[in-house]
């Protein structure tokens, strides 16, 4: 029967990364670690130096088929015991017979991860680097358009674009040095058999087990029992959450600020596109929606990594069957997300017309700050400031007037400033601080840094 995907993972949502959680993939790596630990008891003469030849040799998807290894699995229900009688049967002479000497499942297992976590962070790495490019470009693009900030979901007081780009930036850029700290505690594998204690290699455990994982490029545990410690996996997936969510908070914004109330900015829409089946004059944020949607699988697959840090005795396979489902969910949806996001950026609009509409909607109340501290300046208590200006705000609101309108009536006002003046204080244009030289300094930290 031809197989039908169920999984989106598998069609909707998959990229290039994808290729790294195939089970020939899996099936490479283990024969990978196998292969080394058969030369590196060659090299301390505990097996024939022709037979780690012909088992590295042999190690290989072409010579090992995935489909002979699922038949011995099927008949003794275990993949890993599959993949080592797979590759013995490959093996000419009696080479196969030292395979797997000495070591126990989760030695060629948890070293195999560690390789493949380290090659998915690296492409999570390298996508980011390219999301952060956008952005980078965007912040340095639109740091002087500037528009309303709100808190609360209420108009606050005016930013810029190039703020609100920048501070997604310098998260992505807080994310890139999560992942290299996390690469360095991921990248540990292990070679010390059944329980940890090195038994079954004869005096030699930490000697072999230092010498596989500096041919693997890896470092060796200290101590470990049956496993390498869950902590060092959990940290990987409570890592891709946290990228999940900044992305998921980039695109919800995008989401609010495409509403038809604000109009700012919007997602890319193919001239074929089609919003709505019933509504044809819909343009729904349907990609940025999309990263959302997958941020909460991501998050949730967190619970299942944190509990299998909670192993009975020296170990119990209860991480197993949830590894092979959030391994690769996480860092194939992660990877779809960080696209998906790069794509949107890199053909984002922007309607400057709406931006500045909605800038000057309160009627000036988002500049009442501005003219407070002023106030101060010209004499009037700030206390005493502060409730002129709420009072003010509320008239303005009621009246359906512009505040300065109505300040410039109020003898305090009249005498300490003039039209003119009153008009500067009000342009928002005016007042966005130091936004602008903020973010040349991230530019120039991140292009120095990242070579953007």
């Amino acid at each position: 029967m031809v197989h039908k995907f169920i999984h989106p993972v598998e069609t909707r949502y998959r990229t290039e990364i994808a290729d790294l959680f195939t089970e020939e993939k899996k099936l490479e790596n283990w024969m990978k670690v196998e292969a080394v630990l058969a030369q590196v008891h060659a090299k301390l003469g505990n097996i024939p130096k022709d037979a780690a030849v012909e088992i590295s040799k042999k190690a290989n998807i072409e010579d090992v088929k995935i489909e002979r290894v699922k038949e011995i699995d099927n008949e003794i229900h275990h993949d890993l015991m599959a993949m080592v009688k797979g590759l013995a049967e490959q093996c000419d002479g009696d080479a196969g017979k030292y395979i797997h000497l000495g070591a126990t499942s989760y030695d060629i297992e948890d070293t195999a991860i560690a390789l493949l976590l380290r090659e998915a962070l690296e492409f999570i790495q390298n996508s980011l680097k390219s999301l952060l490019k956008e952005l980078t470009r965007l912040m340095i693009e639109k740091k002087e358009l500037v528009c309303i900030g709100r808190t609360h979901g209420q108009h606050a007081i005016p930013t810029t674009y190039g703020m609100r780009f920048g501070v997604w930036a310098y998260e992505i850029d807080r994310h890139l040095v999560r992942i290299s700290e996390v690469l360095k505690r991921i990248s540990y594998g292990k070679m010390s058999g059944a329980v940890g204690t090195m038994a079954s290699f004869s005096g030699k455990g930490i000697q072999i087990q230092e010498a596989v994982m500096k041919d693997l490029d890896l470092n060796p545990v200290i101590i470990a029992n049956q496993v390498v410690q869950r902590d060092r996996h959990a940290e990987v997936i409570l890592l891709t959450a946290l990228i999940g969510q900044t992305l998921a908070k980039i695109a919800r914004e995008n989401r609010i600020l495409q509403r038809n109330e604000i109009g700012e900015m919007f997602e890319p829409f193919k001239k074929k596109q089609v919003g709505s089946s019933t509504m044809p004059h819909k343009r729904n944020p349907h990609k940025s929606e999309r990263i959302c949607s997958l941020a909460r699988i991501v998050k949730s697959n967190v619970i299942p990594a944190l509990d299998n840090i909670v192993l009975e005795d020296e170990r119990d396979l209860t991480n197993s069957a949830s590894e092979r489902v959030i391994f690769a969910e996480n860092f194939i949806f992660l990877d779809f997300m960080i696209k998906e996001l790069t794509n949107n950026l890199k053909g984002v609009e922007f309607n400057e017309k709406n931006i500045e509409r909605n800038l000057n909607l309160t009627k000036g109340a988002c500049l009442a700050e501005k003219v407070m501290v002023e106030l101060v300046n010209r004499g009037i208590g700030r206390q005493e400031g502060h409730e002129i200006l709420r009072q003010a705000a509320i008239t303005a609101r009621n009246d359906d007037k512009f505040m300065k309108d109505i300040l410039i009536e109020q003898e305090k006002i009249k005498d300490k400033f003039s039209r003119e003046e009153l008009d500067e204080l009000f342009d928002p244009h005016k007042y966005i601080g130091e936004a602008i030289k903020q973010v040349d300094n991230l530019a120039k930290t991140l292009k120095k840094k990242y070579d953007l």
